[in-house]
């Protein structure tokens, strides 16, 4: 009998290596790779939602969201985006009807993971009325377009 041990403990140790290597590489819930170490995900920054609205909360998300606006108003866009990457950049390039820039204003981001990131207009005499658009872009590159109209 003790001619057979060592070969059974040989395979019981490799199948417990096969699955523990099984185990690491597991999915999560959310069908990502699970990681032991805790390393952030290298998943490239993407937009993922823009949001426009007259107020944010301190969690710099839109909390009175809207696509009509008052002359008066301060209007914001809230980007937001997934994935990770040092010095990312976010620009949104706010125009009038007419295709005029009315203002462009650009964030660095170090992304990891979901993130918001809050951009505003505001004019002390008022918006003409009409239709604009708010582009998004990242690293240069259009991502999105929100069109809004202030009456």
């Amino acid at each position: 009998m003790l001619r057979h041990s060592r070969p059974v403990i040989a395979g019981a140790a490799g199948l417990a290596l096969m699955l523990m290597a099984t185990a690491c590489n597991k999915k999560d819930g959310a069908g990502n790779a699970g990681t032991s170490s805790g390393a952030v995900s290298t998943t490239p920054v993407q937009v993922t939602d823009v949001k426009l609205g007259r107020a944010i909360g301190a969690d710099r998300q839109v909390s009175d969201q809207t696509d009509q606006f008052r002359p008066a108003d301060v209007i914001y866009a809230v980007v937001e985006t997934s994935g990770s990457g040092p010095n990312t950049a976010l620009q949104a390039r706010w125009t009038y009807q007419d295709g005029q820039v009315v203002d462009e204003s650009s964030r660095n981001v170090s992304a990891a993971g979901d993130d918001f990131t809050e951009f505003h207009i505001s004019k002390p005499g008022g918006w003409p009325k009409g239709k604009y658009t708010v582009q998004i872009l990242l690293n240069g590159a259009p991502v999105q377009s929100k069109e809004f109209q202030v009456k």
